[in-house]
């Protein structure tokens, strides 16, 4: 996954645009321009891979927040489980939002 800053996008197209022209003219693209290119590709690369590591530890910290509201309901007072089973359902709903964002940047 990449994940270019507007400035990396924009400076990106302007080299992808120069080279793409010097091709077209015949002419070998400048390879400083290419090593340019590389940078900015690694440095996106990087900068995504750092943020799906992030997204996974979400998702497991959101896993572990269902399996413990699941355990504090089985475990609730009579009284108390209708609030535990509304607990577990919000735990749920965001272990969901968190999965579909992982799946998401996985695509990517």
């Amino acid at each position: 996954m990449h994940v270019y800053t507007p400035a990396e996008k924009r400076t990106r197209r302007k080299l992808v645009r120069d080279g793409s022209r010097m091709a077209l003219a015949g002419l070998n693209p400048e390879a400083s321009k290419e090593r340019r290119i590389d940078r900015i590709d690694a440095a996106a690369a990087e900068r995504g891979q750092r943020e799906l590591n992030a997204l996974y530890s979400v998702r497991e910290t959101d896993r572990q927040a269902v399996a413990a509201a699941k355990a504090a309901m089985r475990t609730a007072a009579q009284e108390d489980r209708a609030a535990a089973r509304q607990r577990v359902r919000d735990a749920e709903q965001q272990l969901r939002r968190s999965e579909k964002a992982v799946d998401k940047a996985d695509r990517q």
